[in-house]
This record gives structure tokens, C-alpha cells and sequence, in this order.
């Protein structure tokens, strides 16, 4: 079912989306060769949980830590490990996101560690780039192929595959709500866009091809051919008149 918030709910998943903001802020902050993965998650929690709020994926269907931390050709849901220890050169996605009086911020990034190539800086720069390309239709009248579209299109144009069995979603007082929101289809088609749609638009993109698999762990999913990947994501809210709303990066803030 499709869920329309009002202004008060709206609120809420902004001040959800802040703390989610300042977790990554804290996460990123602390990314640097010889920091473990696990190490990084204690950081997220611990700023989650001062501000009152707390971790939306830790114990989501059993997933054990609140964020995802997922390296190199790993493109999500990467269980954070005392043993992941980052090393130079590595890129690492966290995914992340809090629960504020029952509503849901969700969003991501892919940080260098230390120095990295120019192929996999490059890569974490479109898919970042990616997002505000969908973005540009996420807007009351289009259509959710509309931002499918625009992705897909965006980032094969480099030649990227664009991963097909994960996609963004709507989100609210549920984490993953109704609609879907692939990173590939076609313009047109898809439910119409309204005021009030919360979403959850994400980005997950490899350098090489778009096929994946799921690792024994029941949970990260790796790029099939090893080639680097990365992940770009934002809570937004679609706005009556002129573009839509990023609830997970605060008024003022520059993006992390």
C-alpha cells in the first residue's frame, strides 16, 4: 500500500534523516586504513542512540549491526566484522539509518580509503552523480521509470552495470515501504508521482557488469565479476511544486 505523509510525519522523517546524517558524518570522519568495519558500526550506534533515536537495521529480519559496511566488490548489506580491517586503496559503502518517534531515514555512501585509484573515485563520483540525475524527476507528475530511467541511462553511459536485483523503496514509519524504486527502467511508465510520496532512491552501481551473488552469510551481496562497486542514497519527500525535499541531509549541510 501506498503511504502519503503529512507534514507533522514529515518532520519526523527529516529529524530521523538528521540523525542518520550525522552517523555517516561520525563514520566518515573515522574511515582510514587499519580502523575495523565493526569498529566504525559502534561509531554509528553510539551517535543513534545519544540523539534519542535508534538503529533501523540493527535486528531488521535478523540483519546483527546498525550499518551495513560493504568493501569494494561488495555493492550492500556487508555485515560489519572485527576482522574487516580497511586497508589503502579500499572503498567502503555504509548504509545506514535511525528511527525517530516511528519514522524511518535510510541513506548511504561509498567513502575512500586513503588514497584510491582514479577508476574507483571515479566510480563513487557517478553513482553519486546518479542520485541527483533520478532526482531531477522525482517531482509530483512524473513517474517512477521516469527516475529509473534517468539513472540507468547516466551511469551506462560510462559503461557501469547497473545492478537489477536491488533497488530503492518507499519508507515511512515501515523502512521499506511500497513503491519500488529500480535504478533502471523506462521513462513513462510506473506509478505517478504525488505530493507527500516519502522515498527512499538509491543508487547501486559496479564498474563492471550488473550481475551479483549473495555470499554464504545470507546477506552481502558481491558484484559476480569482482569489479568495484558502489552505493549513493537519500530519503526524499515529493513536494507539491518544485523539486523534492532530501530528508536525510540537513538544511545548510554540505553532502558527506
Amino acid at each position: 500500500m501506498i503511504s502519503y505523509k503529512s507534514g507533522q510525519e514529515i518532520a519526523k522523517m527529516q529529524r530521523a534523516g538528521a540523525i542518520t546524517f550525522a552517523a555517516l558524518r561520525a563514520v566518515k570522519a573515522a574511515t582510514r586504513p587499519g580502523v575495523s568495519t565493526l569498529e566504525l558500526d559502534a561509531i554509528a550506534e553510539e551517535v543513534i542512540r545519544s540523539a534519542g533515536a535508534k538503529p533501523n537495521f540493527k535486528g531488521y529480519n535478523g540483519f546483527p549491526s546498525t550499518i551495513c559496511a560493504s568493501l569494494n566488490d561488495v555493492v550492500v548489506h556487508g555485515i560489519p566484522a572485527r576482522s574487516a580491517i580497511l586497508k589503502e586503496g579500499d572503498i567502503l559503502s555504509v548504509d545506514c539509518g535511525a528511527i525517530w518517534e516511528g519514522y524511518h531515514g535510510d541513506a548511504a555512501r561509498t567513502y575512500p580509503v586513503g588514497e584510491i585509484s582514479k577508476e574507483a573515485a571515479l566510480l563513487i563520483e557517478r553513482t553519486r552523480n546518479s542520485f541527483y540525475e533520478g532526482l531531477r524527476f522525482a517531482r509530483s507528475g512524473f513517474r517512477i521509470g521516469d527516475i529509473s530511467a534517468a539513472i540507468q541511462g547516466y551511469c551506462e553511459g560510462f559503461g557501469y552495470g547497473v545492478v537489477r536485483v536491488l533497488c530503492g523503496h518507499g519508507i515511512g514509519q515501515e523502512m521499506h515501504e511500497d513503491p519500488e524504486v529500480p535504478n533502471f527502467g523506462r521513462a513513462g511508465k510506473g506509478m505517478k508521482l504525488s505530493a507527500g510520496l516519502t522515498l527512499a532512491i538509491e543508487p547501486m552501481i559496479a564498474a563492471g557488469g550488473y550481475a551479483v551473488y549473495r555470499a554464504q552469510d545470507g546477506w552481502a551481496y558481491h558484484t559476480k565479476d569482482h569489479s568495484l562497486a558502489a552505493h549513493y542514497e537519500n530519503t526524499i519527500c515529493v513536494r507539491e511544486e518544485g523539486p523534492s525535499l532530501i530528508l536525510t541531509i540537513p538544511p545548510g549541510e554540505d553532502d558527506l
